[in-house]
């Protein structure tokens, strides 16, 4: 009788941490400006809004900011949530659904201190300061300097408390959602086979939606927390978030949720079938990893 044991599974090999940084990048979310400037729109009266601009520079406040800051956070993120969850898995290579939030968790408090927080305090002041009469500052470069002279080391940190608190919940939520819809989708697939890009890019999609309505108090908070005159109005978070319920009413923590959910769905779907097509790449162009 013909023995029906099965071969044990093969582990699966985590990206080294090089490719994970070059998937990363390559895959970085592009912000858009329409969140930051609806929720720092929210706290002015009527008459004093700020109309939507005509289609120009003025909506690209921060452009650079972001072509330089979302490659970078991209490439942390992902290379630190491979490396947490290389530490949490077992040893077949498997990770369980609570693992692999908190494996996210750490990526997103990895990728808040090293790359998000700078870049999106930078990015927050420069849209801010199109509010003023006769605006400042001209661009990154040119905000950079200004920044550390008048506000010190700090200023580049402002607001790091929310920030942290909301990507540390953003990649909870967006690793946790996506790994988990990501197994169910490849329990349809044969052995071996790997999701095609538009499976890829719809779970990612729907990682992107979950994620928006779980977080998006914390990033309101923090977007209020990065304004150029959060010292005066706010004690801390704890004290924003009152504020804005107290005067603004809860539905205000969801402010810019309907941009942020359009971007975070395209940009859900085109980061991981990014990654994972970068990764397949590297895979094949140098499948025994003597170059990269």
């Amino acid at each position: 009788m013909a023995s029906t044991t099965k071969a044990p599974e093969k582990r699966k090999e985590k990206p080294s941490a090089l490719r994970s940084v070059i998937a990363g990048a390559s895959a970085g979310a592009v912000e858009i400006f329409a969140k930051t400037r609806t929720q720092l729109n929210q706290r002015l009266s009527g008459a004093d809004k700020l109309p939507w601009p005509k289609f120009g520079p003025a909506w690209y406040a921060g452009c650079t900011t972001l072509i330089i800051g979302n490659s970078l956070k991209a490439g942390v993120r992902f290379v630190a949530f491979d490396q947490f969850k290389s530490m949490l898995q077992d040893e077949n290579g498997h990770i369980s659904g609570p693992r692999t939030v908190i494996a996210g968790f750490g990526a997103g408090v990895t990728e808040s201190l090293l790359a998000v927080t700078p870049f999106e305090s930078i990015k927050t002041t420069l849209i801010d300061d199109r509010k003023a009469a006769k605006p400042r500052l001209r661009g990154f470069l040119h905000a950079v300097p200004i920044i550390a002279r008048e506000r010190g080391l700090r200023g580049f940190f402002q607001g790091f408390v929310p920030t942290t608190a909301r990507q540390a919940a953003n990649s909870a939520t967006r690793f946790g959602s996506y790994n988990f819809f990501k197994q169910i989708a490849e329990s349809y697939v044969a052995p071996g086979e790997k999701l095609g890009a538009a499976s890829t890019f719809g779970i990612g999609g729907l990682a992107g939606l979950i994620t928006v309505y779980v977080t998006q108090p914390v990033d309101t908070i923090k977007t209020r927390m990065q304004s150029i005159e959060a010292k005066q109005l706010y004690k801390n978070s704890w004290d924003c978030g009152g504020q804005l319920v107290r005067n603004e009413g809860v539905l205000t923590l969801w402010s810019g949720a309907l941009p942020r959910l359009v971007r975070l769905m395209l940009s859900g779907g085109i980061v991981f079938t990014m990654y994972e097509k970068s990764i397949e790449l590297m895979d094949k162009a140098d499948p025994d990893k003597k170059y990269i």
